[in-house]
């Protein structure tokens, strides 16, 4: 180990705390890490990482304690009989915003000082050079500062404010974004299923396709910004909505079922039905949303 890298201790050996114990080990950091099942621990110990019994074993033996644990309730049963005072507390639980929050000030009424963590890939990518894995990363803006560099081993970092809870939900946010997607993605695919074609070569049109159409996201955002939904309209929603009822027919004659479309067409139904044809769809947003956020 290098005595100049920042040591550090690991709560959860599930696949991705896994993945990050072997990413700081292999860069050179002391790791102590700590597992309900002491098993998962095994390979790290022989990697050199210092395997505790108990989780308040391993929390006392480094300032710097990150927690890659099943949800917000595990965090909080494994964390209960620590002494968290003067501690610095990574939480990269997958949890809600208002449960980031929440843990924030639990760890600030404990002495810690608190940061978020929203991992925005799957174990592989976690320390591979390249694959494009990042966390966000929202809290005490002091703690990321200090402990920037140790947090980038694993994969890049993005903080995105001192609202613990925004790392949360800008996770949500575009893992939200990636279902959709996948949705749009599995009705196109069953429209094709059993016709004479080759599904290897329609999913390169169709990544093609989908990666031409996500620079549309960059409008959406500068309409909702400038209040002006018409502007730079290139297909209006009058033309979208009378576009929908050919997607529907098609579904039909190929026996597939329509329900992953169904509910974005109602959306766009609504939003013309009120008057808005002239606009994109950004107007659908705010169907979904009795907030309405002041613009910028």
């Amino acid at each position: 180990m290098n005595s100049n890298k920042t040591s550090l201790t690991l709560l959860g050996l599930g696949a991705m705390g896994t993945a990050l114990a072997h990413s700081w080990l292999a860069a050179g950091h002391p790791l102590t890490v700590w597992n309900r099942t002491a098993a998962r621990a095994e390979p790290l110990a022989a990697k050199g990482a210092t395997v505790t019994a108990t989780a308040a074993e391993a929390v006392a033996a480094n300032g710097l304690v990150v927690v890659c644990l099943l949800d917000d309730a595990s965090t909080a049963e494994v964390l209960a009989g620590t002494d968290l005072a003067g501690r610095d507390l990574v939480d990269l639980t997958t949890g809600t915003p208002a449960e980031a929050r929440t843990r924030a000030e639990w760890a600030r009424s404990r002495g810690a000082r608190f940061l978020s963590g929203g991992i925005m890939a799957v174990p592989p990518m976690i320390g591979a050079p390249g694959a494009g894995a990042y966390v966000l990363y929202s809290g005490s803006s002091a703690l990321f500062d200090a402990h920037h560099d140790t947090l980038a081993v694993p994969a890049g970092t993005e903080y995105v404010g001192a609202d613990p809870g925004s790392a949360a939900l800008h996770d949500v946010a575009l893992l939200s974004a990636m279902y959709g997607m996948l949705a749009g993605a599995a009705h196109a695919f069953a429209l094709i299923r059993g016709e004479d074609v080759e599904p290897k070569r329609f999913a390169g049109l169709l990544a093609g396709w989908l990666t031409a159409m996500t620079a549309s996201v960059h409008g959406t955002a500068e309409r909702l910004v400038s209040g002006d939904y018409t502007g730079n309209v290139v297909s209006n929603l009058a033309m979208q909505v009378a576009g929908t009822a050919t997607l529907l027919r098609t579904a039909e004659e190929q026996g597939v079922s329509p329900e992953l479309l169904l509910p974005y067409v109602g959306l766009m139904k609504r939003r013309l039905a009120d008057g808005h044809g002239d606009e994109d769809t950004t107007g659908v947003i705010d169907l979904l949303t009795s907030r309405r956020p002041s613009a910028g």
